[in-house]
């Protein structure tokens, strides 16, 4: 039986779709990821989908999508991956067994140089992957 993870933001356009694959690519089978957001900006950031294939992750069919298409559903796990020190209100869910917020920039606020958001799609990248990867060992589901 895999174990239900529902990765939460605002937007749904950048973090919580990569946290999503994320999930989904690290958990090779054992999680069923899915990603959602409170106020969803209705498209998938570009830089987010680039970010993914970069690093050799398989990011799926992703689209954003509302919190309202799983609210009668229960998940084991629901994460949170706005950034509350910059003042983004994280939505809350319930319903899950386990809740974790994990505190992520929104790298699709980056500005400068193309290699400048580019850092920082990779910075949002791999704390992500590296919380997801000290989770499963912690669940003991790699």
């Amino acid at each position: 039986m895999s174990e239900k993870i529902l990765v939460l933001c605002t937007g749904n356009s950048c973090r919580s779709v990569m946290g999503e694959a994320l999930f989904n690519h690290l958990g090779k089978g054992m999680i069923e990821a899915v990603s959602a957001g409170s106020q969803p900006a209705g498209y998938i950031h570009p830089k987010s989908i680039e970010t993914l294939q970069r690093h050799g992750v398989d990011v799926g069919s992703p689209r954003s999508k509302s919190w309202d298409e799983f609210e009668n559903q229960n998940f084991d796990l629901v994460v949170t991956v706005c950034d509350s020190a910059a003042a983004e209100t994280c939505p809350v869910f319930f319903g899950a067994k386990k809740k974790l917020h994990w505190s992520t920039p929104d790298p699709a606020k980056a500005t400068g140089t193309q290699a400048q958001i580019d850092a920082a799609f990779d910075e949002a990248f791999f704390m992500l992957k590296e919380r997801i990867e000290k989770y499963l060992s912690a669940s003991n589901l790699e």
